[in-house]
């Protein structure tokens, strides 16, 4: 029976049992049938291709997804070129000790450090299908997002005192050399290279439920595409190239659009049976889009701003389930708040609606948006005095910053603020406590003057005294329309680390199936840094095509050999 979870979402059916793969009257054959064209997807693509395999690569749209509508962000390290050239020696010992404390157990020892061991050579891989790099580092130290010009740069929290580790911080995220968000500069280079390496696109084309033969192995897929050329399919291109376009500006247009595009497809797109003889690879992204998930599994973030693709529906989640493999993890949900740039804002206190402060204002984005939403119900102020303020405004206008970095932080400070002559001014205008505001800052300020120890380990260089009025608290809660609270989800199918297998509720591979980036759990599943999930999908979508297209199980040779004369 299909399920429903919205109506743009794609209804995925229960496993289409069949007793002999052979006796099916299949539409398609190939070797590895990948579903999902993102980054993962033509990672995997390239990979099994370059062992020689036939790869057919299926999306519900044209490819992209949410790897196009990124920064197009890389986290590489252990000495890249680049990081050399700007006069950096990292090593992967520091990168494994880094991220060793970022992510908290989510994958094993083992599978960190040959992520980290691999990265330089992984960066290269990139490179050399097309996707350039480049070692320009932004002025000012931390920053969300560089400027135009710069490729190189701190992408997570490793110049933060109680992250960074023991071993010297270096720049991580490498950007990909382009103008604007490079997400799409970087998958234009992998499209084009899993076409020049022979994969062959099935686009428009949905999968709606897996085929699984007697012995319980993955076979292929029911895909339900609309036909190339028609009225159809050149209306449902444009909604969706509409949706993702409007997404930051109309969310609840978009979201009419996505109604449209499900429609379309339940009206006009048909079934096709593809045979996959070496095995299926998912690599659909996330679930942010799917309103019956995000409910069952983080309620806590309905609220958010979402980060991602309209194929960003949970359906590689969903197929895996299907058949009997175990998601993990699902409860994670990156929520990125943001407080620099302006560059100066991290100096002021954020603190909860009593007026308690309860972080490191100078983390990254994600490590402050996970206790904002999780532990203070996603509200919270960020308070300034009247100097930081404007220094701050001075910052917005003229610091080079991208609008969607500026714009929000204008009219955060000029247009949505309350403000007090002195403290407990400003906690009647806020609601907040004025006893616990007054804590707050005067310890803040004490650590600021030398005078005790920094409550929550902020640098010193972050560090600055809060004591001429009058003072502004910025509302930077998830409610804030204006001051928008993304977020994206991070659980996905648990796999075999090794070659990235799904895994049944056994911990035992379930045969033919595999599963890469965000669909599946791995290195960016407990908390996310810029660049880390691109990242991944490099690593996963390199291990799940090279282990599908390695693999050929001896009792389908016969069947292949008849395919092939």
């Amino acid at each position: 029976m299909a399920t429903f979870d919205d109506s743009f979402c794609t209804p995925i059916q229960t496993p289409l049992q069949v007793a002999d793969s052979s006796a099916l009257l299949w539409d398609e054959h190939c070797d590895v049938l990948i579903i999902g064209w993102g980054a993962a997807g033509a990672c995997s693509a390239l990979e099994a291709r370059a062992l020689g395999a036939d790869v057919l690569i299926a999306d519900r749209f044209t490819g992209g997804g949410a790897s196009a509508k990124s920064g197009g962000v890389v986290y590489a390290g252990g000495g890249t070129r680049h990081q050399q050239a700007a006069g950096f020696s990292d090593t992967p010992e520091a990168m494994f000790d880094y991220l060793k404390h970022e992510t908290r157990n989510v994958v094993s020892d083992d599978t960190l450090r040959r992520f980290c061991a691999d990265s330089v050579s992984n960066l290269d891989w990139l490179e050399s299908h097309g996707a350039p790099y480049g070692h320009q580092m932004p002025p000012g130290g931390k920053t969300s997002y560089p400027p135009d010009g710069y490729f190189l740069y701190y992408s997570g929290n490793e110049l933060v005192p109680q992250h960074g580790g023991p071993l010297p911080p270096a720049p991580r995220g490498h950007r990909t050399v382009g103008k604007g968000q490079c997400g799409a500069v970087l998958y234009a280079h992998l499209k084009d290279a899993c076409l020049r390496a022979g994969a062959r696109p099935l686009l428009q084309a949905a999968a709606k439920r897996l085929v699984v033969d007697a012995q319980g192995r993955v076979v292929g897929a029911e895909m339900w595409c609309i036909t190339p050329g028609t009225p159809q399919a050149q209306l449902h291109a444009r909604l969706a190239a509409r949706a993702e376009r409007l997404q930051n500006f109309a969310a609840g247009y978009c979201k009419k659009l996505r109604q449209r595009i499900g429609q379309l497809e339940r009206d006009f797109a048909r079934p096709r049976l593809v045979h996959a003889r070496n095995g299926v690879i998912l690599s659909t992204g996330g679930f942010i889009f799917n309103r019956e998930l995000i409910k069952r599994h983080a309620p806590k973030f309905e609220r958010n701003f979402k980060v991602g693709a309209t194929g960003c529906d949970g359906s590689g989640l969903r197929l895996g389930t299907s058949v009997g493999g175990q998601g993990a993890g699902l409860e994670r949900v990156s929520a990125w708040r943001f407080i620099n740039p302006p560059y100066s804002w991290h100096k002021g206190i954020v603190v909860n609606r009593e007026g308690r402060r309860f972080c490191n204002e100078e983390v990254y984005g994600a490590t402050l948006g996970q206790p904002l939403m999780e532990e203070q119900g996603g509200k919270a102020w960020l308070v300034l005095d009247a100097p930081l303020r404007k220094k701050a405004i001075r910052e917005a206008l003229f610091g080079g910053y991208w609008w969607f970095q500026s714009l929000p932080a204008l009219v955060l400070m000029l247009f949505k603020v309350r403000t007090g002559q002195h403290l407990s001014q400003l906690a009647t205008n806020t609601g907040m406590n004025p006893a616990a505001l007054r804590e707050s800052l005067l310890a803040a300020n004490a650590a600021a003057r030398g005078e005790a120890p920094e409550p929550f380990g902020k640098s010193p260089g972050g560090r600055q005294v809060l004591d001429q009025g009058p003072f502004y608290a910025c509302d930077i809660s998830v409610t804030n329309p204006v001051f928008p609270l993304g977020a994206l989800t991070l659980g996905g199918l648990r796999v075999d680390e090794s070659n990235g297998a799904v895994l049944d509720g056994q911990g035992q591979a379930i045969p033919g199936l595999y599963a890469a980036g965000r669909t599946a759990l791995g290195i960016p599943s407990h908390l996310y840094i810029s660049g880390l999930s691109l990242a991944d999908c490099v690593f996963s979508g390199r291990r799940a095509g090279a282990a599908a297209a390695r693999f050929m199980d001896p009792q389908l040779q016969p069947t292949l050999a008849q395919e092939t004369t």
